[in-house]
């Protein structure tokens, strides 16, 4: 065995290594860009070393930063996680000729099976069903447009070189084909360096379910059960659980035994996990996907149900040791949900859901343990959340004796994660689990997309405004002299001589949402508040270290509280909420997008622009695609609002903006009603805060 391993990777991954490493007594060696300085995978490793700046192809993605950081610590073997460069066939070559060992498959097989179109071929010829689809490499876009028609509406495009949903595209309607194929090897390009693609048959309403494998050199291949991965968004995968609620026990020793027979025809060694795609109605009509020649980011609902340590048994393999099992010995105990909680933004855009990166701080972190509760995390307070790197930020994953236990203790280990700091999609999860058909077990890959907005809460709870009114309420109240004794004419808590109290207004604002002007009369541990134009309410606040505590009319409720400059975050049962102080005048002076209304676009993300479709003075049509801004290799487009004439551009080809920044301006034909409320009523005696 090995005696010191580096590890070529960053985040969760790397400390879930760095985890098996210290329990089988091997040093491990962490490796970080300057963007990780402080991360949590650099203090949890027994030794780390730079390796260049904060872009990945100048850091994690440099092989010779990675060999000479191999021999500075003195590894024998590299472990490269997944993602960067897991499935680098030229990484893996290039480990193995420095005369390291890499914890992974041969490069031989990397290759093979890293080209979908090859792919294919190999596991066909091993009798492995396959998904009707092209043929051929480097396929031009009139081919690949051509293979799609004579397939038959809906395809989908595919990177070759890579998965991880990244580059793919559901194509329904032929026409739209050509920008669909040049978007697709755009984003292959930027995720793979390679913009070939391929088009396979779409199965509509499929299960996506796949087949963990373990090889060892002496012959040995083994299938250690499936996976369902069918709650997916935009072909990513977000919750997966372990065994599958379709498959009965006839389909998954067959399914079991084809994916460990593609892992022969690419003489296979390690870890690795062979994806099908399977029609619900008829789960004995399975079709090969591809191979992830690594470990996967779901590996862990298959530990907790095989009782396998996955990156113990790469260790071991890639050490030359045999398997000590053969397949009957391999048993299925119990049920595992896995849960991904990722860095961004759920904003309803009618009814589609658009989930934009997001980025920021780690104020505050809890995380859940429990009964059955496991959490793989590379997050720790203070952690720098940026757009350079995958949003995955941590993992969730529950285990019980049956489906509907692992799904309670799943819910119930979300609704104990508290991330402030950073938007996450945490809440989203919990609501998702609790979906009838995610109970039930009847998925499908597009069961998120379509009831994404249903799953999303219709507005902001009124106590949440009130608990970051009284905060900011609170801040301004002066502390009580040695004799307790405080100048009421200090306190802003609207209290008049001989007169009724007047209003004190606070002005906030969630990130992409409207103003909301909260009035307070009173001290903030007795207040009376009134939100918006609702009813005013008794309040009272109490505030402790993390945690603030507010009595709003007549119920009790707890949040998980950091302070954020001009602003606070709350967090409660797995969501989260940044409300912001809003200054409407300074607002409207600087032409903010709140006080620009609806002719302004706004980004909706921090990222970098990297298309401009349009200029000042052009006509464009309501839903016309002006620009693309990129974060987290995610695409998200910027469509016009409204048909009309672009009188501002603000940003070009390679612009880095910032959250809400105005980008363009589009001047409605024809008048357009005001959008969102005006500035609240200040009849009356009222006082800005």
């Amino acid at each position: 065995m090995f005696d010191t391993v580096l590890i070529a990777n960053r985040g969760e991954i790397a400390v879930r290594v760095i985890r098996t490493l210290r329990r089988l007594g091997i040093r491990s060696a962490a490796v970080y860009s300057d963007a990780d300085a402080d991360a949590r995978h650099v203090r949890e490793a027994d030794t780390a070393v730079r390796i260049g700046p904060a872009p990945a192809a100048e850091s994690y993605l440099r092989t010779e930063a990675l060999l000479d950081a191999a021999r500075a610590t003195g590894a024998q073997a590299v472990h490269p996680g997944y993602g960067f460069l897991a499935e680098n066939a030229a990484f893996a070559r290039a480990v193995t000729g420095a005369g390291l060992v890499f914890i992974g498959p041969p490069a031989d097989a990397i290759e093979l099976m890293g080209d979908k179109i090859r792919a294919k071929e190999t596991v066909r010829a091993a009798r492995v069903p396959v998904v009707p689809g092209s043929s051929g490499s480097a396929l031009t876009d009139a081919e690949l447009a051509e293979a799609a028609r004579a397939i038959g509406m809906p395809v989908l495009l595919k990177p070759s070189a890579g998965g991880g949903g990244k580059g793919m595209r559901l194509v329904r309607d032929a026409a739209t084909l050509p920008d669909e194929i040049a978007a697709a090897r755009r984003e292959a390009r930027t995720s793979f360096g390679d913009d070939t693609l391929l088009v396979e048959r779409f199965v509509d309403r499929p299960r996506h379910i796949e087949i963990q494998v373990l090889a060892d050199g002496h012959g040995t291949v083994l299938h250690l059960g499936e996976r369902e991965c069918s709650l997916q968004r935009r072909h990513q995968k977000i919750v997966e659980e372990a065994p599958s609620p379709l498959l009965d026990e006839e389909t998954r020793a067959a399914m079991g035994a084809a994916a460990a027979d593609a892992a022969r025809a690419c003489g296979y060694r390690g870890a690795g996990t062979v994806e099908f795609i399977v029609p619900g109605s008829d789960p004995g009509a399975y079709f090969f996907m591809e191979m992830n020649t690594r470990l996967q980011v779901e590996h862990p609902v298959t530990e907790l149900v095989t009782g396998l340590d996955l990156v113990e048994w790469q260790l071991r393999v890639a050490a030359g040791e045999p398997l000590p099992y053969a397949q009957d010995d391999v048993r299925l105990t119990g049920h595992a949900v896995e849960a991904r909680i990722c860095a961004e933004t759920a904003r309803a855009a009618g009814e589609r859901v658009d989930f934009l990166p997001s980025a920021g701080t780690v104020l505050l972190l809890r995380e859940p343990d429990g009964e059955g509760v496991r959490t793989d995390s590379g997050l720790s307070e203070g952690t720098e959340v940026g757009t350079t790197y995958d949003p995955m930020l941590a993992k969730v994953v529950a285990h019980g004796p049956d489906r509907p236990t692992a799904l309670r203790r799943l819910r119930g280990a979300l609704a104990g994660t508290t991330v402030l700091g950073v938007d996450t999609n945490t809440a989203f999860l919990h609501a998702l689990l609790a979906h009838p058909a995610v109970v039930s077990g009847e998925l499908d890959t597009g069961l998120v997309d379509r009831d994404a907005a249903a799953l999303l809460p219709a507005s902001v709870p009124e106590e949440v405004y009130a608990a970051a009114a009284l905060l900011r309420q609170a801040a301004h109240e002066p502390a009580p002299d040695a004799a307790g004794w405080t100048d009421p004419f200090a306190v802003p808590s609207g209290w008049r001589l001989g007169g009724t109290p007047a209003w004190t207004v606070h002005h906030l604002r969630l990130p992409g949402g409207e103003p909301v002007a909260v009035r307070v009369r009173g001290r903030a541990a007795d207040a009376e508040v009134r939100v918006g134009d609702a009813a005013p309410v008794r309040a009272r606040l109490r505030c402790e270290p993390g945690r603030v505590h507010l009595e709003w009319a007549g119920a009790a409720h707890r949040f998980a509280h950091a302070a954020d400059g001009p602003g606070h975050w709350l967090g409660r049962d797995g969501a989260s909420w940044h409300v912001r102080d809003h200054d409407p005048v300074t607002a409207a002076l600087r032409g903010g997008g709140a006080a620009a209304g609806a002719d302004a676009l706004t980004a909706p993300m921090p990222g970098t622009v990297t298309v401009v479709k349009a200029a000042v003075g052009d006509e464009v049509a309501a839903g016309q695609a002006l620009l693309v801004v990129e974060a987290m290799k995610m695409e998200h487009v910027i469509e016009a609002p409204h048909a009309g004439r672009v009188t501002g551009l603000d940003v070009t080809a390679g612009s880095t903006v910032a959250m809400d920044q105005v980008l363009a301006v589009v001047e409605p034909d024809g008048p357009q009603q005001p959008d969102g409320p005006g500035r609240p009523d200040r009849a009356g005696e009222e006082e800005d805060a």
